[in-house]
């Protein structure tokens, strides 16, 4: 079989599936600040995501203010302290972990969905969570182009989106999806954290990976 006249050269397919392969999620930044035109560019790559129907549902809030940066650390750190309750057993060992950066990152954006209802049913009219898909789909874009840069993404998800959404003055068809720290770092982990602090093992995709349908031995 011969490969596809648009395939890539070979260095730039193995820039593509490196940046995928090294791709972490961030909690420790350095102090120094990200080049405006560096943000621009992540942002942009983030923006270029396919989106359900062209519908682009995603808003990203840029927080400049110290104190919506403090804010938004105390609401992650409520829902830290309740997720911890949650885990029972783990508890502990869940708050030795560190899950974010806020404080500390040098950009700090917020990604939020804005719901399209019934004003957009193009790939949506049976599966209504394809606008969370395409906003998912944005963040992993910047994520790639971030870690291309150099620059380091953690996605805090411990928060209540209620509050959030007060905080920030969201309309009532928005919600907050991601809390995404951004900046520079001393160095990006050889393996996913979760899997270095021994918080999970990742399964291998022979075991995700079915043919014809769901086989019995795996419902």
């Amino acid at each position: 079989m011969s490969d596809s006249p648009h395939r890539y050269d070979e260095a730039a397919r193995a820039a593509v599936y490196r940046v995928i392969r090294e791709r972490r999620d961030v909690r420790s930044f350095l102090p120094t600040p990200v080049a405006p035109e560096t943000l621009a560019r992540i942002l942009q790559c983030a923006h270029a995501a396919p989106s359900v129907g062209l519908s682009q549902p995603w808003r990203f809030l840029h927080i400049t203010r110290l104190d919506l940066r403090q804010k938004i650390h105390a609401l992650v750190q409520q829902e830290r302290l309740r997720t911890a309750d949650a885990l029972g057993h783990r508890r502990e060992e869940f708050l030795r972990l560190k899950v974010e950066g806020i404080l500390e990152c040098a950009e700090l954006l917020v990604v939020a969905l804005v719901q399209g209802g019934t004003r957009e049913i193009f790939g949506r009219r049976t599966l209504a969570e394809m606008d969370l898909a395409s906003v998912a789909c944005a963040i992993q874009n910047l994520w790639l182009a971030a870690r291309a840069e150099g620059v380091g993404v953690g996605w805090v998800s411990l928060f209540d989106p209620q509050a959030l959404a007060e905080l920030l003055h969201f309309p009532p068809d928005a919600r907050p999806i991601a809390v995404l720290c951004v900046g520079n770092v001393a160095e990006f982990d050889p393996a996913p954290r979760l899997l270095l602090d021994r918080w999970r093992q990742p399964r291998a995709l022979e075991e995700l990976l079915f043919e014809n349908g769901w086989p019995e031995q795996a419902r």
